[in-house]
């Protein structure tokens, strides 16, 4: 029960949704890629991405100072319906900027 409220409330925010959508369209992403192009200051999307690693979405990868994110590979059927529902959603994503960290 802990761990469907945690799902359910990782989704019920139109940051965290955003940021579902983007990965899913992008892939995985450096932390850089997702505050330039999602526009977000680094504290509230630390925040966002936080709270959607430990509701299971996210796999985080590190890489010398930089922090990559993508969607978890081990998605379970709530979060992979979840995700088909947001991504049926008329959401207007951003473009892609800073594609180089590194």
């Amino acid at each position: 029960m802990e761990q469907f409220i945690k799902i359910i409330g990782a989704v019920n925010d139109e940051s965290r949704v955003l940021i579902l959508a983007f990965l899913s369209r992008n892939g995985e992403l450096c932390v850089c890629d997702l505050q330039h192009s999602l526009n977000m200051i680094q504290s509230r999307l630390s925040r966002h991405l936080k709270i959607l690693k430990e509701a299971g979405f996210l796999h985080l990868e590190r890489r010398g100072t930089w922090a990559y994110y993508s969607l978890s590979p081990s998605l379970s059927p709530l979060h992979r319906s979840l995700l088909t529902e947001i991504l049926s959603l008329p959401l207007t994503l951003p473009p892609l900027q800073c594609k180089s960290c590194v």
